[in-house]
């Protein structure tokens, strides 16, 4: 069972690095894109980076949930328990509020015939990052917890 544990913990941190790693520089791809053919860039670059995104993250909480199986004793741990309770607020926010802000960017942008970047691009584009950004500061918290074990 210590194997498995351990082959757990390598994958749980590789997936963290791989794919939620990559998850901190999606704010900074589409905020540095400032001609409209930079921002569709941005967001069809966005777009590939997020697969990367969606599978650690899965992994991620799959292998998590497993180390808990394997150590009951995990589900006593107050960081445990609240790097998981923060792990779903984060991953809620994905079907939620940032599918929310990004839907109408992405229609925006997707418009043909557009050759100035709209003024309701930039509103939008602050709604989602704002939600980005707390999304980043819950992993940011949860990573911590996670290497310090504070209680």
């Amino acid at each position: 069972m210590n194997s498995i544990y351990t082959i757990l913990v390598v994958i749980h941190i590789f997936s963290a690095i791989v794919g939620i790693g990559p998850g901190f520089v999606l704010t900074t791809i589409v905020k540095s894109a400032n001609s409209l053919i930079e921002i569709r860039h941005a967001f069809a670059l966005k777009a590939k980076v997020h697969i990367f995104v969606m599978i650690g993250g899965i992994l991620v909480l799959i292998t998590g949930l497993l180390m808990g199986v394997l150590k009951p004793v995990l589900f006593q741990q107050g960081w445990y328990l609240a790097s998981m309770i923060l792990y779903f607020a984060a991953l809620s926010l994905g079907p939620t509020l940032l599918k929310k802000f990004s839907t109408p960017i992405k229609e925006l942008i997707a418009d043909p015939n557009l050759e100035n970047v709209p003024s309701a691009y930039h509103e939008n584009l602050q709604k989602l990052l704002r939600v980005e950004y707390i999304e980043n500061t819950l992993l940011l918290i949860i990573i911590l917890l996670m290497i310090t074990k504070p209680f």
